[in-house]
């Protein structure tokens, strides 16, 4: 995993979010935890976006730059040329005020290293004779080359990007000073880490901001205006293009945004299907103003686009341009470690899913992957599981409920709030003599119960259980149960057929009532003939008429 770009365990609720926005599906599901790809992440920042419980954290430097501060050497900010777009109304020297009441010795605008970059395309264009340039100032688009289109990799423009370019020229300048760079974007922490010795430690305009919270120290709210500064327009979609010199002649000049984009075009290089063609290529749609960490997610591209335009100056800034072989950076090949399974192997994990045929290959993207086979694939390579198939879990739970609720003896009836026949299971249906569920499913219960026990349910929120009724349309005797689900507003009846029991209870009232009519007879026969002999008996009719009342209190007891 890379180092700036960590995960909180405990905040992770398998919503797949951030796979659906991933645009390389760099991130493995285990345990019920989302990690991420080391060797496939772009760092673009996105699931850190869209993430609803803030499960992704960047990791910060902050403590690092305060190290920094405290050796006494000159410590130089390269502010990135959007901060105007995420602190409006906050200019260069209002930035440098505040920034230097933190103990930093001078704060620059990395678009001085933008004009320095802009001016060495220039150069590769007049001198080069290259078919297609691929700008690099965004270290995303250079890590999606390098893992994702290695094909491409020999048009990836050679030079270092404007921070790096910034902070060579800051350390030339300045001797002994440590250059800390701060702006939107998360992948510069990895780049300030790759290429070590050029810039120090990377901040956010977040962690910048809970800095300044806590020293509390207020930004000014201040414009000023400097002519030479057209490469302020850097962060903006077409902002490299905007500040270079009129077209060279033989070349087609193009601005993409967001990576779905580069690399449809990126694909169409592989391919052969692009040439003579520069191409300026940002990660973030609307590119650097609206990186991962600009501090108003989801920003207006037009308004903060409006803020940059009103501070770029018109001509370049007066810099010294070192010698191309300064600028140099080298782009190593990253070699992806995942291996692609057989066309067996993926029919045998989408039968796993429960997708026998290409109809129940749904690609609903619920998982976070664009197609069920992608799905399949990254489960072979171990970064899905699948559980992960929405529908399949869904067929699968209904399936298991379906299996418990119609094997059931008791009638199952389920009522939404409006009285109406959500379910009914194959008891119930025997039970009511109904044939088919579209019989009633979606109609009123009254069709087929009297709804005063569920009514009483619902308006009470008290359930009712073990009720014995009669239900006269379909000669049956019933003990009915009414429970009201108040999560899913749903009204549940269970409804035990007990027409047997009640059959066998009236004929054991039957026997027990002619075996007390028997008895009843027995007494009277037996006391007139105890009055006829009672003169021979005596004492014994007596005891002979109580036997015989404890024998007919028995029976009755019966």
């Amino acid at each position: 995993m890379p180092n700036c770009l960590t995960f909180k365990k405990s905040n992770c609720k398998n919503c797949y979010k951030c796979i659906r926005h991933c645009p390389v599906k760099a991130i493995r599901f285990s345990g019920n935890q989302a990690h991420i790809i080391g060797n496939e992440c772009i760092l673009c920042g996105q699931c850190f976006v869209v993430c609803p419980q803030n499960a992704k954290e960047i990791t910060s430097e902050l403590e690092k730059v305060k190290v920094l501060l405290q050796t006494g050497e000159p410590v130089v900010v390269s502010l990135a040329p959007s901060f105007i777009a995420n602190y409006h109304g906050v200019g260069i020297h209002a930035m440098r005020e505040a920034l230097k009441k933190l103990g930093f010795y001078d704060v620059e605008e990395t678009a001085i290293g933008a004009t320095i970059v802009k001016k060495e395309y220039e150069r590769m264009l007049r001198e080069d004779e290259r078919d297609i340039i691929i700008s690099s100032c965004c270290h995303s688009i250079n890590l999606l080359i390098q893992k994702h289109f290695p094909k491409a990799l020999e048009y990836l423009a050679d030079i270092v990007s404007p921070m790096q370019a910034h902070c060579i020229d800051i350390k030339k300048r300045i001797p002994g000073a440590k250059t800390v760079f701060i702006g939107p974007c998360v992948a510069k922490k990895d780049e300030a880490e790759h290429y070590d010795g050029i810039v120090d430690a990377v901040l956010t305009y977040e962690e910048l901001t809970e800095w300044l919270k806590q020293e509390k120290i207020v930004l000014q709210t201040e414009m000023d205006s400097d002519e030479n500064s057209r490469a302020r327009f850097f962060p903006t979609t077409g902002g490299i293009l905007k500040t270079m010199e009129p077209e060279i002649s033989g070349y087609t000049y193009l601005a993409l945004d967001g990576v779905e984009n580069c690399m449809n075009a990126l694909r169409d290089i592989e391919a052969g299907k692009i040439h003579k063609c520069f191409i300026e290529m940002s990660a973030c749609v609307g590119s650097c103003i609206s990186g991962p960490v600009m501090e108003k997610y989801h920003s207006s591209h037009v308004h903060d686009y409006l803020a940059i335009s009103a501070y770029a100056g018109k001509k370049d800034f007066d810099v010294e341009q070192p010698k191309d072989v300064v600028l140099k950076k080298h782009f190593e090949y990253i070699e992806q470690r995942a291996q692609m399974p057989t066309e067996t192997e993926i029919m045998q994990i989408l039968r796993q899913m429960g997708k026998y045929k290409p109809s129940q290959e749904l690609n609903c993207g619920t998982c976070g992957y664009n197609t069920c086979r992608d799905k399949a694939i990254a489960i072979y390579q171990g970064k899905a599981e699948p559980s992960m198939c929405l529908p399949f879990l869904k067929d699968k739970a209904e399936s298991f409920s379906d299996a418990i609720v119609n094997s059931s003896p008791n009638g199952l009836i389920v009522l939404n709030e409006q009285m109406e026949v959500q379910q009914i299971n194959e008891a119930a249906k025997k039970i009511m003599n109904i044939r088919y569920d579209s019989d009633i499913v979606g109609d009123q219960v009254v069709r087929i119960l009297d709804p005063t026990m569920f009514l009483k349910v619902l308006n009470s929120g008290r359930d009712i259980h073990d009720q014995r009724i009669y239900l006269a349309e379909y000669k049956r005797f019933v003990e009915q149960t009414v429970v009201y689900d108040r999560d899913t507003h749903l009204l549940i009846g269970i409804l035990r057929d007990v027409t047997n029991e009640e059959s066998d209870r009236v004929k054991k009232e039957n026997i027990s009532r002619q075996t007390i009519e028997v008895a009843d007879k027995v007494v009277d026969k037996q006391m007139r003939i105890v009055q006829e002999i009672a003169s021979l008996l005596g004492e014994t009719a007596a005891e002979t008429k109580i036997a015989l009342a404890k024998l007919k209190e028995s029976i009755e007891d019966e």
